[in-house]
């Protein structure tokens, strides 16, 4: 069975709707994700490419790479419980902070190398939501990963929910949403930014011990932006 089939079923029986998973689940998936490797989703002529980026003998990149700095998607299923695609992401390229309303995520880097930030929202700030537009958020992850490496995992209220990629070599990531993004269902994607911000009335005083904590303001991502379709290359799945 193709790996990327193997992963679908694994899905299948493991991924619902409500977005919070048993540990048991989580880890099925994982076992599997963990395994798929570029040349499972047709992406191998473009991790050969990346394992030499950095080398100033390399002279073929544009046959193998798109110039622009656009992103793209390879979109391989989605249903009401779960959906699986492929962001392909240039070099510099940045898919800016953004949220995973009540969703787990399970992130997979194919090849290459991204940065990555990410926050989790500190929960106890009610009444302060109630007189700010800027919510208070906790640092969970900022730094590199390279291919080849584990699945990132993110849950509702924790694991990183609020992420941002910034590709230093071109990167592909396998990305799994459950459930996926769903305006109608009170699943938006809304974007970020790191505002300076005082501490009012002393809410996160007591919080010294833990990670650094930042403020974060909603923000449109800039008109730079753009994700666009492509095709998906790999083996089809028997549905």
């Amino acid at each position: 069975m193709a790996k990327i089939q193997k992963l679908y079923e694994v899905c299948k029986v493991s991924l619902s709707a409500n977005g919070s998973l048993s540990p048991e689940a989580v880890d099925s998936v994982c076992s599997v994700l963990d395994n798929v490797m570029p040349s499972d989703v047709g992406l191998e002529t473009e991790a050969q490419s990346v394992r030499s980026w950095r080398s100033p003998r390399v002279l073929n990149r544009k046959a193998v790479f798109h110039s622009s700095t656009t992103i793209r998607y390879r979109h391989i299923y989605e249903c009401k419980n779960f959906s699986i695609g492929i962001f392909c992401i240039p070099a510099s390229s940045i898919i800016p902070l953004h949220n995973h309303p009540g969703m787990t995520v399970f992130s997979k880097l194919l090849y290459g190398t991204v940065h990555v930030k990410s926050y989790d929202w500190v929960e106890d700030t009610t009444q302060l939501l109630k007189l700010s537009k800027v919510r208070p958020a906790k640092i969970v992850r900022d730094g590199e990963m390279s291919a080849p490496c584990g699945a990132m995992v993110i849950q509702p209220k924790d694991g990183g929910n609020i992420h941002a990629f910034k590709a230093i070599t071109p990167c592909a990531i396998l990305d799994i949403l459950s459930p996926p993004y769903s305006s109608e269902d009170g699943r938006h994607c809304s974007y970020f930014r790191r505002c300076r911000k005082a501490d009012p009335s002393g809410i996160l005083s007591n919080r010294s011990r833990e990670p650094e904590f930042v403020w974060l303001e909603e923000h449109q991502p800039p008109n730079s932006f753009v994700i666009r379709r492509d095709l998906y290359k790999g083996p089809a799945l028997n549905l």
